[in-house]
């Protein structure tokens, strides 16, 4: 069952024609990684599915994006809402500069969530399910800036998670992390697939194939091969996704 169905997505930036003729399905409940070298079009992609492009006033587009069946791009949709429903993890963690708790917190409330016992609920639940309750429950009324990088990047992840999303939209979440702090939040996304649906763009060809149930290869704006991970890291259909996978260019 398709979560998204992206149908002949073109996007410009002024004379830059950043993503061309894109078709794709996104399967529920799986992990899509998308890759291919810098500027690629990848994370044009990945900011497409939540209309982040929409921030750039060159931006023009043409296409569809359905999610559920319904245009993300049809004049009814409210871009904010649509960010609720569609979360995105950045690289770079950034941390609201207040309390790992009230980080959790602040994104309900500004929903309308008052009831303490929920908020409550829902700190720890996102934080269990974003693999980082363990290591912060005793001290929730920290400043989050003490966290490490990586546990920073997991209160994001918590952060977005409380807000319930349907879709979880990551952009190289693991880019300078440890080898340690990178397996937890491989670990959280494998667990938190059966609750949602995962979309990470990643330089790192290994952790698309740890973590990709199917993965999309871009290059030059263009899809170039589309599929399920095992078949495409072992068996490409095109020589410029094998060349790719195996390190000659990119």
């Amino acid at each position: 069952m398709s979560k998204i169905s992206v149908k002949k997505l073109d996007i410009f930036f002024g004379k830059t024609h950043a993503l061309k003729n894109v078709t794709l399905d996104v399967s529920a409940n799986k992990v899509l990684a998308a890759i291919g070298p810098a500027g690629s079009g990848k994370t044009t992609f990945l900011r497409s599915l939540n209309r982040l492009n929409d921030l750039n006033p060159d931006m023009r587009y043409t296409g569809k994006i359905l999610l559920d069946g319904k245009n993300i791009y049809d004049e009814d949709v409210n871009p904010v809402e649509l960010r609720r429903k569609v979360g995105m993890i950045f690289a770079l963690p950034i941390p609201l500069p207040m309390s790992i708790c009230e980080n959790i917190t602040y994104g309900p409330k500004l929903a309308g969530t008052k009831n303490r016992a929920e908020l409550r609920e829902l700190v720890e639940k996102s934080l269990e399910d974003s693999f980082l309750w363990d290591e912060v429950k005793d001290r929730l009324d920290d400043p989050a800036m003490k966290l490490s990088g990586g546990q920073q990047q997991r209160l994001c992840i918590a952060r977005t998670l409380a807000l319930k999303p349907d879709v979880i939209l990551m952009d190289e979440p693991c880019s300078g992390l440890d080898p340690i702090s990178t397996a937890k939040i491989e670990e959280a996304m494998t667990a938190l697939k059966k609750e949602y649906t995962i979309i990470i763009v990643t330089n790192n060809t290994k952790q698309a194939a740890r973590v990709g149930d199917n993965t999309a290869f871009f290059l030059m704006g263009e899809l170039i091969e589309y599929g399920e991970t095992g078949k495409m890291f072992t068996a490409p259909n095109d020589k410029r996704t094998e060349e790719y996978i195996s390190g000659r260019f990119g």
